[in-house]
């Protein structure tokens, strides 16, 4: 029986190197128009069939889900990425299936390994992570046919009533209405701090805040994630007048800036944070629990189903395209 042409064939025959032909499968609009064509030549010479390999891959019950590894950052961030990573791998083992954790620095770095990995048959469907406002990898994993979910919304028009995408994603809203409620028990007086706008997932935020204030005025602090920012931007609200009698946060790293800031004037306030790191538990403040453990069951179960296998392609209907994971508020 005749062997079945792999992408390295079409490469060998094309001279030119497998992330070539990665490119002209999946972003042709990138590769020089002679080069283009000689691959194509040779992907019709040899009658190689496009992803045959991951098509069979993505029956087998040991088909594997590619998810970037984040560069590691140090600090307060990244604890949740970390926590989901290796919840899914833990669920996905249960199931029969393997993880494939992979690196990437920048979305078209990301894009290239998935359409390697995918080329080379070695998964079967992907996880995104970090997804944000017009995010590049969504169109061009769309493009490439790669079967995928991502934690967090890919932040469409209507992304729940007019779905494009399979997404799960933690309700942050609910999450700062149930710390808004908590910190409205010190007073009527409740800042928010929180990043500037524009991000889908901060913005998600604010918009818990503001809808359980209702009508009452409370300041609006902004500052980057990081605690120094945060720091300085309370700091700042303080020497101005900031008249709060707590501080919602939209992440444990700005709640921690928004506690030194207190401190150095010589305030205490009520500061709630958002991710429940191991920080806030030492430092002892309230924050809010995105369960990431719970969003790990919630992505495999949308890309399997009920089944051990990847399930490719995944209708995606209203209300079966996407699930909200209600957080919890930890009150210390």
């Amino acid at each position: 029986m005749a062997k079945t042409p792999t992408v390295q064939d079409v490469a060998a025959h094309a001279g030119v190197s497998r992330q070539t032909v990665s490119n002209v499968l999946n972003s042709p609009d990138i590769v020089r128009p002679a080069t283009r064509q000689r691959v194509l030549a040779a992907i019709d010479a040899l009658g190689y069939r496009r992803h045959a390999g991951a098509r069979l891959l993505r029956l087998r019950r040991s088909s594997a889900i590619g998810i970037r590894l984040d560069p590691y950052v140090g600090g307060i961030s990244g604890v949740v990425l970390d926590r989901f990573v290796h919840a899914i791998t833990e669920r996905a083992s249960e199931r029969g299936t393997r993880m494939l954790v992979y690196s990437a620095r920048t979305p078209e770095e990301e894009i290239a390994r998935l359409a390697e990995l995918w080329d080379g048959s070695e998964i079967g469907a992907a996880v995104l992570t970090g997804t944000v406002r017009d995010d590049p990898r969504v169109p061009r994993l769309d493009g490439s046919g790669l079967p995928f979910v991502s934690f967090g919304r890919p932040w469409g028009d209507d992304d729940i009533h007019d779905p494009l995408h399979l997404w799960v994603d933690v309700d942050g809203a609910a999450g700062t209405r149930a710390a808004t409620a908590h910190a409205l028990g010190f007073g009527p007086r409740v800042a928010f701090l929180g990043w500037p706008a524009g991000s889908g997932t901060g913005d998600d935020r604010e918009r818990g805040w503001r809808e359980q204030m209702g009508e009452a005025t409370a300041d609006r602090l902004v500052a980057e994630e990081s605690v120094p920012h945060a720091r300085g931007s309370v700091t700042d609200a303080l020497a101005g007048g900031l008249d709060a009698d707590a501080i919602v946060c939209a992440s444990d790293s700005l709640a921690v800036g928004a506690l030194l800031a207190l401190a150095d004037a010589g305030r205490r306030l009520p500061v709630i944070g958002f991710d429940n790191t191991p920080t806030a538990k030492a430092l002892g403040f309230s924050s809010v629990e995105q369960r990431p453990e719970d969003v790990a069951s919630a992505v495999l179960e949308m890309l399997m189903g009920a089944t051990g296998d990847v399930v490719a392609p995944r209708s995606i209907e209203p209300g079966s395209a996407h699930a909200l994971i209600v957080p919890e508020l930890i009150v210390r």
